[in-house]
């Protein structure tokens, strides 16, 4: 069929000529509504990004020098925060001269994460940042039956 055959059987049908595949041999063409066309592939769109995964970041601040129950409240937090699918954020700030004990941070993030192994899964290890420690954790992936 001639392109002009074609455009005179759109025009009766009161459709559009839309072309399809232009680097095919013959160039592939399909009658359709064009405006119907777009409107469901924005539709669909739509609802693929309602149907995405959105991941927030939640943060944790530690002392390099964290009592135990301070530490127990935040555990309790960053626990809840990856049941509810968000990733933890969790970082030791250093204030002036306790940047002398980057162990101590170290070694509190370490065990965050240790006591967060059956949430958690661990993205990146402790990592020194100017004055910041910080290790980030992301949500163990539900078992659903």
């Amino acid at each position: 069929m001639s392109l002009r055959e074609a455009l005179e059987l759109a025009d009766n049908l009161d459709l559009d000529l839309v072309e399809i595949s232009p680097n095919a041999e013959p160039p592939v063409c399909k009658i359709i509504d064009y405006q119907k066309f777009l409107y469901q592939q924005k539709k669909r769109q739509k609802e693929m990004q309602s149907k995405a995964v959105k991941v927030t970041i939640k943060d944790i601040r530690f002392g390099p020098n964290t009592d135990e129950h301070d530490y127990s409240f935040k555990l309790k937090h960053a626990q809840k925060f990856l049941e509810e699918g968000n990733k933890v954020r969790a970082f030791v700030f250093f204030k002036g001269r306790s940047i002398l004990y980057k162990e101590q941070g170290e070694i509190l993030l370490l065990k965050l994460a240790q006591d967060l192994e059956e949430y958690a899964k661990v993205d990146q290890l402790p990592k020194l940042e100017g004055k910041r420690m910080q290790i980030l954790l992301s949500p163990k992936p539900s078992k659903k039956k």
